[in-house]
């Protein structure tokens, strides 16, 4: 008999996901992981393991589990700190729970109370001026002894939610066993290893307290007790497909995707929650067509609070007011409905910054240092001494800050003798990048302990503040004039533009693999090194062929105005 226990990523996870995993006689064939996310783990594995060697070396009477049976026993016990903990499963309550760290946090009714820690390899805090949450550090497990610090909060994203609620998990499988805090105190150690506790007991974290967590878990253990329903005796499925943020990552992915697509089914609208779905579907929106039709400019007006009247556009008022940018995803509908892109100006506001000498730049990063800085130059008018074309700058030894600041310097000092070149002659000179964010950090990172010779903060902020603007952002500009069906990232739209990646599999999470590769000292190195260049060169030129698009082709689109 398969294990139909429910586990933490299953609470918040897709319940259609949940039910099609306990269903074997569906006979559904599942993919094998992608390189990606196989790599994603093996990251994530790596920094657990190496942080609970850094944990046991600072602890030295910690105990490494071995068993649920030998965790069980040192908790009645009452260890100060257990290791790769194996909790008892809660059969009675259908789940099971994973903790990375155990730290005994007080004593009740002769019972060692214990608090469950989950080591992360990803950001959990963000500047918040109003809040603040509590801070302790691997050589200092205990609650009691962190501190507070101000001007922060737990981020947002689905990431940090869900490991919220594992933790929400593995304290109610804590408390089944007499063991879990009361306080539902607990802790996430991120990827930098500073530890961030959580008192999941009251409101503070609404959307992974115990009370928010108490409330998924028993619409999933309603799910498993309709699907045992249906292996023993039939009739409809429990559950039917709709879109999931988890779905470009499910195995099971092709096999809902088919039937969505034949129903054109307005959950493919990227990107709304169940929440959304269930109320258009309310509503009599159930497909996509059906959703960019409505009027996308009333949706606003009633988000707005301020409905136009017309009896024939009641829908729109009531909608507008429960979906946030409900006209957001109307022309996102539209833009799947009409098989293209959408302008979101007139033609003639439409278009992107040109200069006589233009530089397309792009960057490749690994773990947050930046090892090449590439660019194409665009000559519109001939410059004596600057050669049109790619140029690198990358750095395959050693990844230390001082070689990401030298590699940098060598870029800068390139960048800005074609720069001053252009100035000198009388040419209009510009630069320009997808996503500045992105260049922007790695720029500043580069500089923080400039070398002797090489570019300051000041040269930066310098060369960003120059009017008219040389440092030119490709997604905000598309950002503002075209609609797409989601997602507006370089790929997608210069793609559209026409471009085209020499590379099988061009995405910035493979690179990674390719520079471990390039980096290697295997035979296979120097043919990543050379993949890595070519894809960096395709990248700089999709900004330029994204760029030509947007002075051209794409005025020719027809507007997300327009009813379809």
């Amino acid at each position: 008999m398969m294990d139909d226990l429910l586990r933490s990523e299953e609470i918040l996870g897709c319940a259609h996901r949940v039910a099609l995993s306990r269903s074997p006689s569906l006979k559904i064939a599942t993919p094998g992981l992608s390189s990606e996310i196989a790599r994603r783990q093996r990251d994530a594995d790596e920094h657990r393991r190496s942080t609970l060697e850094e944990v046991a070396l600072l602890h030295p009477t910690a105990h490494f589990a071995t068993s649920a049976e030998h965790t069980t026993s040192l908790m009645i016990e009452g260890a100060e700190l257990i290791l790769q903990p194996r909790l008892a499963r809660d059969v009675v309550g259908r789940r099971r729970a994973v903790a990375h760290v155990l730290v005994r946090v007080g004593r009740e009714d002769e019972r060692f109370i214990y608090s469950p820690l989950l080591i992360k390899n990803n950001e959990v805090i963000e500047h918040a001026s109003t809040r603040r949450m509590l801070e302790g550090s691997l050589a200092h497990l205990l609650p009691s002894e962190a501190n507070y610090t101000d001007a922060i909060g737990p981020r947002s994203s689905p990431t940090v939610i869900r490991n919220g609620i594992a933790l929400a998990h593995a304290t109610r499988v804590l408390q089944t066993q007499g063991h879990g805090d009361r306080e539902g105190r607990a802790a996430l150690i991120d990827r930098h290893r500073r530890v961030w506790w959580f008192d999941l007991a009251n409101k503070n974290f609404p959307r992974f307290n115990l009370a928010t967590y108490d409330e998924a878990y028993h619409e999933r253990l309603n799910l498993l007790s309709a699907h045992d329903e249906w292996e023993q005796n039939g009739g409809a499925f429990p559950t039917q497909p709709y879109w999931h943020r988890e779905c470009p990552e499910c195995p099971y992915a092709a096999h809902c995707n088919s039937e969505l697509e034949t129903l054109d089914d307005v959950s493919l609208v990227r990107y709304t929650n169940m929440e959304q779905q269930l109320i258009l579907h309310d509503n009599g929106i159930d497909t996509r067509y059906q959703l960019a039709r409505l009027d996308a400019h009333r949706a606003r007006a009633a988000r707005a609070k301020a409905p136009i009247p017309r009896e024939d556009s009641i829908r729109e008022d009531h909608l507008g007011r429960l979906i946030d940018k409900l006209d957001d995803l109307v022309y996102r509908a539209r833009a799947h409905v009409r098989s293209s892109s959408l302008r979101i100006l007139e033609p003639d506001e439409m278009g992107c910054p040109t200069a006589d000498v233009e530089i397309d730049v792009d960057m490749e990063s690994y773990d947050d240092a930046t090892y090449l800085w590439g660019a194409n130059v665009t000559l519109n008018v001939p410059l004596d001494g600057v050669q049109s074309g790619y140029q690198a700058f990358v750095e395959w030894g050693e990844l230390t800050p001082h070689a990401e600041a030298e590699v940098f310097a060598r870029f800068w000092k390139w960048f800005q003798e074609v720069r001053r070149f252009s100035h000198d002659r009388g040419h209009s000179f510009a630069a320009y990048c997808f996503w500045a964010q992105a260049e922007d950090g790695a720029m500043n990172r580069a500089t923080v302990a400039p070398l002797e010779g090489g570019p300051t903060r000041n040269d930066l902020e310098d060369f960003r503040r120059a009017a008219p603007s040389e440092w030119i952002d490709l997604h905000e500009q598309a950002k503002r004039q075209i609609q797409t069906t989601g997602p507006l990232g370089l790929k997608q739209l210069a793609t559209m533009a026409g471009y085209e990646w020499r590379d099988e599999n061009p995405s910035g999470e493979a690179s990674m693999l390719w520079y471990e590769v390039a980096t290697s000292g295997k035979d296979e190195a120097e043919a990543s090194r050379k993949r890595l260049l070519a894809y960096n060169e395709d990248d700089c030129r999709a900004t330029k062929a994204l760029r030509d698009w947007l002075n051209g082709p794409a005025k020719l689109l027809p507007h997300r105005d327009d009813l379809v």
